[in-house]
């Protein structure tokens, strides 16, 4: 069925799947929704979307399950098959449920983009830019203990270890070198005989630092030392981001903002310090402590999760996760922001097809404010999809194809069986390191 056929007769989905492969550490993990519309050239349309199984184990099963229901439907009326998944899974609101219905949502947008012909920013009245900023994520921390398995877009050369704070100089200027213009990263502990260093990451990984979640002066010293190194290497025009993700309590935060100053630093300081805690109070005090912009709320899901904290005012950035909670409700979650002149990230680690999902819909809202993305990774990254986003100079070109503007090739996908289980994952490595 072509577009203009499209009122006379409506397209139907005919069956939905998940697919995997390899991604190293991790799987890189898509949905493929299959439909009776054909395009302008007679070729069948196909829904692609992605999203993340590591430690929320389940969530392919759910979107499979979700899929049989949304089989013999009508893609077009996308909002109300939404609708009806979020009534199916109202008593299991949040979390893998979410996950699931934000995999299915991304993956209708990319069928109605496609039958209508234009891309999916343009369904929400996009786009606002073309050009999109963007910064070095997790920068040198999958180098700690994966570095044997990634590459830099520049020479297809496996990463160099990070063992040192030489390294972390030495990073920064690759960072430079590279034409970024920021970069994010987590807290390294080094191993002074020289050995493989770590994350200290005890939010997520547990072990050593958990459950107290305790801040010391000689952890707040490592990583004063560690950004200082940064920005001694990447110099005083390259934006610094610290994420502390869960690592702390309150008083822990705070005071780890307060010794992060531009004059410990060195050069303008922080751009923003980068961390999540479940109580909007907490948040606030943080922010009203610190003397750098508090970024957060990217593990929250959906407009009612986000409001207590807006209305506390408790945040300067607010990140966004749009394969968490799909492209049409992160928007609305941004037009919430809006309305207290708050600006929105895209919390993004994914493949260049998650790359480009968040890519549209940081095109959709007039409040971005930077999108992330993860620069070392495995080697065939490129290769798996049909469109490679061009990224030059720390700005993302965004694909304006129909639909997302990029596709999955399977055939490639094939070449790198899935390694995923329970344990493999994006900080397993963190969590090994302080057992």
């Amino acid at each position: 069925m072509s577009a203009e056929a499209s009122e006379a007769v409506a397209p139907i989905i005919t069956k939905v799947e998940t697919l995997r492969c390899s991604a190293g550490f991790r799987d890189f993990c898509f949905v493929k929704m299959s439909t009776t519309a054909v395009d302008a050239k007679g070729k069948p349309i196909v829904g692609w979307s992605e999203y993340l199984e590591e430690r929320n184990i389940g969530v392919s099963q759910v979107i499979e399950w979700m899929g049989e229901l949304v089989t013999g439907l009508n893609p077009l009326p996308y909002a109300k098959v939404i609708a009806q998944l979020k009534a199916n899974t109202r008593h299991v609101v949040g979390g893998i449920a979410s996950q699931g219905i934000a995999a299915i949502e991304n993956a209708l947008l990319d069928v109605v983009g496609k039958c209508y012909g234009v891309p999916v920013c343009a369904l929400f009245g996009g786009p606002y830019r073309t050009e999109l900023p963007v910064y070095w994520s997790h920068c040198g921390s999958f180098r700690l203990s994966y570095s044997h398995m990634l590459v830099t877009p520049d020479n297809k050369e496996p990463t160099p270890p990070l063992t040192s704070l030489d390294g972390v100089r030495a990073l920064g200027e690759e960072v430079k070198a590279s034409g970024h213009t920021a970069l994010k990263t987590n807290i390294f502990l080094f191993d002074p005989s020289g050995g493989p260093g770590s994350l200290h990451m005890p939010g997520f990984g547990g072990g050593a630092g958990s459950p107290e979640l305790n801040v010391t002066p000689a952890l707040i010293n490592t990583v004063v030392k560690q950004m200082r190194t940064f920005r001694e290497g990447a110099g005083d025009d390259i934006g610094l981001k610290l994420d502390l993700n869960y690592n702390f309590k309150t008083d822990g935060f705070i005071a780890m903002a307060k010794a992060l100053t531009p004059e410990a630093i060195g050069g303008p300081g922080i751009d923003w310090l980068e961390l999540d805690i479940y109580s909007p109070k907490a948040l606030r005090q943080i922010r009203d402590a610190a003397p750098m912009p508090i970024a957060s709320l990217e593990a929250l899901m959906g407009r009612k999760a986000i409001l207590p904290y807006l209305e506390e005012g408790a945040v300067d950035v607010c990140i966004i996760d749009p394969l968490w909670n799909g492209v049409d409700e992160s928007i609305k979650m941004a037009e919430l922001c809006e309305v207290y002149e708050v600006n929105c990230a895209a919390h993004n680690y994914h493949g260049w097809l998650g790359t480009v999902i968040c890519a549209h819909f940081c095109a959709a809202i007039p409040n971005f404010k930077v999108l992330e993305v993860d620069v070392d990774d495995v080697p065939w990254k490129d290769d798996i999809v049909t469109v490679v986003p061009e990224v030059e100079n720390g700005v993302l070109t965004l694909p304006l194809g129909p639909g997302w503007g990029v596709d999955v090739d399977e055939e490639a996908l094939k070449l790198h069986p899935a390694v995923s289980d329970a344990r493999t994952g994006i900080w397993s490595a963190a969590a090994d390191a302080s057992k």
